[in-house]
């Protein structure tokens, strides 16, 4: 989504192909809470024989293979930055002897922010690969998000000082983080989550680059790529995968 000069309010983007423009309606959830002009009746009001609304692929997007695995996502569609966090997480995993489940939760635990959402990030990220990973790395991957808030000194872990900068020094989580937290800490696998913690927040370099072939045999071993390709093997979150694939549909 772009923005114009006038006030910094959301424009639509276009994208020509085949001869016609193809407008992107930002999704309600990206423009809510914020001064905006009432973009889809503007957008329609543009629609014709020569512009049309984007569907399929967008051309200023790299086109993803026909059965796309788990790494085509961190090469195609996640953010730099992510991408970047989420390699350097999982071989500082690797390199403190942690095991491969652990090093696979790393690779894995932002994937929601890559190209979907940030919001509820552990949530979303622990749908998305329930299907095809064990119970204990999704386990994981959600509670990550409430574990981050809270200390834990046995293993090194102190709440994060960029929190107080993101956030304000007065920042409360919310009760319902609170509540997850409790009741994580209390769990078998607590310190599956509580590891993910501990090399996330160590993973932010600008300097170090990790290419993404260093998992290949870990994601081998402890993901379960379907033959038919993320968001096209009818499991409960390939839509998930296919907003990925095709984020600027409009239907």
């Amino acid at each position: 989504m772009n923005t114009n000069s006038s006030g910094g309010q959301p424009s639509p983007t276009t994208a020509a192909q085949g001869g016609r423009r193809r407008l992107i309606l930002p999704h309600p959830i990206a423009v809510l809470g914020r001064e905006h002009p009432e973009l889809e009746r503007e957008l329609l009001a543009q629609l014709g024989p020569d512009c049309v609304f984007m569907m399929g692929d967008n051309p200023l997007l790299p086109k993803m293979p026909d059965r796309p695995q788990l790494l085509d996502f961190f090469r195609l569609r996640f953010t730099e930055f992510t991408r970047n966090h989420l390699l350097q997480s999982a071989r500082l995993a690797l390199r403190s002897g942690c095991d491969e489940k652990i090093v696979l939760g790393c690779l894995l635990h932002d994937i929601a922010n890559g190209a979907l959402i940030r919001t509820d990030h552990g949530y979303w990220g622990a749908q998305l690969i329930e299907p095809y990973v064990s119970e204990e790395i999704s386990w994981a991957v959600r509670n990550h998000q409430a574990l981050r808030f809270f200390p834990d000194e046995s293993v090194g872990y102190g709440y994060p000082e960029a929190y107080r900068e993101y956030f304000g020094p007065e920042y409360v989580p919310s009760a319902y983080i609170r509540q997850a937290y409790d009741e994580a800490r209390n769990h078998r696998w607590y310190m599956s989550a509580r590891l993910i913690t501990l090399n996330d927040a160590y993973a932010f370099d600008p300097d170090v680059a990790v290419d993404p072939e260093e998992f290949t045999d870990v994601i081998g071993r402890h993901f379960r790529q379907p033959a038919e390709g993320l968001g096209f093997d009818n499991s409960p979150v390939a839509h998930m995968w296919r907003t990925m694939i095709w984020p600027n549909n409009l239907l």
